[in-house]
């Protein structure tokens, strides 16, 4: 800042949290913040960038992979193409884990070029010619392109995806399901939950026998948070169709082809949810997308309680605004 409106006993003091759910005071709290101090007092740089910065976080409800991508890949997007289109970006980042870095180091290389620059842990001065703080978000899992300058939309963030894991030819040539039109049969993944939060097919056998009766060749994904990303990207890539469970896992469907087919299955209670992030999310990659609704019958909730009973008669109703209410559907 200028000098004139400043003087150094009085910094002007601005604290952000670099993490884009704005709307939700309780997570929000849990993101640390990140200090900005304007002064006419120059700090001795360490390090002098070139490169402007851009300043989010991973913690919080990163490592589960809806958030992996919803509140950290497709916002790190729009902002880097918001704030800085056209050039080259550090990425600088609180609540990092290596863990998380290891996993998703394909997509953070689409990013930049740079090493990240860890705030827990890193005790240089860095100097930059800017830095962005505030982490853009247009809706759940999706981009608006006219908020976007030239137009940058859902088809280049996903052209980003299939850069960062889809330019390995070794790896495609040695994929086990890499498909041939002539010889092979359809691939069909049927994602499977492990049950402990709920939302698992209990049929899951059945369902995959009548699906290699039809003519499919079924896989069974059952990802974890030690799933390779690359692995994931290689099977769910190769594959024709999808069926999964309302839920976090899902998400892989990101890696989908365009032309490919999607069927989620929806738990009562969730519709909404499932339309705004899963349907969403496989149109925006170009999937032909279907659902089927479980009906009372179908549900094991109907074993705890009656036809009768609000939870099952009126969802929507049982479940008002509250969002913790989503429990008995999501979990029991």
């Amino acid at each position: 800042m200028d000098p004139k409106t400043l003087t150094p006993q009085k910094p002007t003091v601005e604290k952000v949290r670099p993490y884009p759910r704005k709307w939700e005071t309780h997570t929000m709290s849990r993101i640390k913040e990140v200090t900005l101090i304007s002064s006419p007092i120059i700090p001795n740089c360490e390090i002098q960038h070139k490169a402007p910065a851009i300043v989010f976080s991973a913690g919080e409800l990163t490592g589960n992979i809806f958030h992996d991508f919803n509140d950290g890949f497709i916002p790190l997007f729009i902002t880097e193409y918001s704030i800085c289109p056209d050039q080259d970006v550090l990425l600088v980042t609180s609540k990092a884990r290596d863990l998380w870095v290891s996993k998703f180091t394909e997509i953070l290389r689409t990013f930049t070029k740079y090493p990240i620059i860890n705030l827990d842990n890193d005790i240089i001065i860095h100097c930059f010619p800017s830095a962005n703080v505030v982490i853009i978000s247009h809706d759940l899992i999706t981009i608006n392109p006219k908020l976007i300058p030239n137009s940058k939309a859902f088809t280049h963030f996903h052209a980003l995806i299939d850069k960062a894991y889809g330019q390995n030819q070794k790896q495609k040539q040695n994929h086990p399901f890499k498909f041939n039109p002539s010889k092979s049969r359809p691939i069909l993944v049927l994602i499977s939950c492990n049950g402990r939060v709920g939302r698992v097919l209990l049929n899951q056998n059945e369902v995959k026998f009548e699906a290699e009766k039809i003519g499919f060749n079924v896989i069974i994904f059952k990802p974890t948070p030690m799933t390779l990303m690359h692995k994931a990207y290689e099977l769910i890539h190769s594959s024709h169709a999808i069926i999964g469970i309302h839920g976090a896992a899902l998400t892989h469907t990101i890696f989908l082809r365009p032309g490919s087919v999607f069927m989620q299955v929806v738990p009562l209670g969730t519709e909404w949810a499932a339309e705004v992030c899963y349907a969403r999310l496989a149109r925006n990659v170009g999937s032909e997308y279907m659902e089927y609704r479980i009906e009372t019958e179908e549900s094991s909730l109907i074993e705890k309680y009656s036809k009768d009973d609000l939870v099952i008669r009126d969802p929507v109703g049982f479940r008002g605004t509250g969002w913790s209410l989503m429990n008995v559907y999501l979990k029991e």
